[in-house]
């Protein structure tokens, strides 16, 4: 018996001491509001909302019954979804790179000059801080058809300007407008973040190379060290350019005839302005589901490209 006793206790190893018990206890202690709170916070709402896509209840509603997939068909079928998942991709196809080219020709430009870099760079960052629905508002009344001062100014260069907010061929491009000024001081920011970190001595190596010239030095030097800040930026601006509602809701509604509807709107609407709960919840398992699955795309293919210094 002493034998297998002792043969048991090779085979399960030494306990740990009294000291690895005790941190390990302690450590459990501090991380377990969190874990509740995160399983509270987001696993539990996430599980409601799969389950609820498969009913068809609505919001108020006493009693619902478990439908299936048919959500997901009635979906399919919706010609307002299909416009807003085709318009929603066009304005993440739109505003990210639009973002990151005008943001970074702006870090760019700011960091080249010698004054005024702090109110540049505040003038910019000022949309990011500012409340978005009063943006909107302040949009709105710049792009009137009538009395604003963008088309008032249009046609004081004798240009026939259109209106930007209920003509079909141009609102989702107004919206597109309006995301890239959103986001534009954000990008600005993290890329003079990363134009800082680039050492100094490697734009003296490249002078001696032969890279003497803004353009040549741009290409061999800043761009592929601007790698990481990049590849943080096209996920973080692609999830919040799917996550654009306030500027439909208010300047557009998502017209004229869905020219303008966009995911999330379409998922507010269904869900709270026609009460079809189950039917906006299949939509929101639509819609994370794309948002994860191109975040992890883009993280796979961006993160091979990158140089780290």
């Amino acid at each position: 018996m002493g034998n297998v006793d002792a043969v048991h206790s090779d085979i399960a190893g030494p306990r740990p001491p009294r000291a690895v018990r005790t941190t390990f206890a302690a450590g459990a202690a501090l991380v377990a509001p969190a874990t509740v709170l995160l399983i509270l916070l987001l696993f539990v709402p996430l599980a409601g909302i799969f389950v609820l896509a498969a009913t068809d209840w609505q919001l108020g509603a006493p009693d619902f019954d478990f439908v299936g997939f048919a959500n997901f068909q009635a979906m399919w079928a919706d010609a307002a979804f299909r416009a807003a998942l085709v318009n929603t991709a066009i304005y993440v196809a739109v505003v990210v790179p639009a973002t990151l080219a005008v943001g970074l020709a702006v870090a760019l430009l700011i960091e080249a000059g010698r004054h005024f870099r702090a109110i540049y760079r505040a003038v910019h960052f000022l949309p990011v801080m500012a409340t978005l629905a009063a943006m909107a508002i302040a949009w709105e009344a710049l792009l009137h058809p009538t009395i604003g001062l963008v088309n008032q100014v249009l046609r004081a260069l004798g240009l026939s300007p259109p209106n930007w907010l209920s003509d079909p061929d141009v609102a989702l491009l107004t919206l597109c407008i309006v995301g890239v000024w959103q986001h534009l001081g954000y990008a600005m920011v993290l890329f003079i973040a990363g134009l800082k970190a680039i050492p100094r001595d490697l734009y003296e190596a490249a002078d001696i190379d032969g890279a003497d010239r803004g353009f040549d030095r741009f290409l061999t030097v800043t761009f592929p060290l601007l790698g990481p800040v990049t590849m943080f930026l096209v996920i973080v601006v692609s999830i919040k350019a799917f996550e654009t509602f306030d500027t439909v809701a208010i300047l557009t509604g998502g017209g004229p005839g869905h020219a303008s509807e966009l995911l999330l709107h379409t998922l507010y609407v269904e869900s709270f302005r026609f009460f079809r709960t189950g039917y906006g919840s299949a939509m929101t398992v639509v819609f994370l589901f794309v948002v994860v699955a191109l975040t992890l795309l883009q993280a796979r293919a961006l993160d091979k490209r990158v140089h780290y210094s």
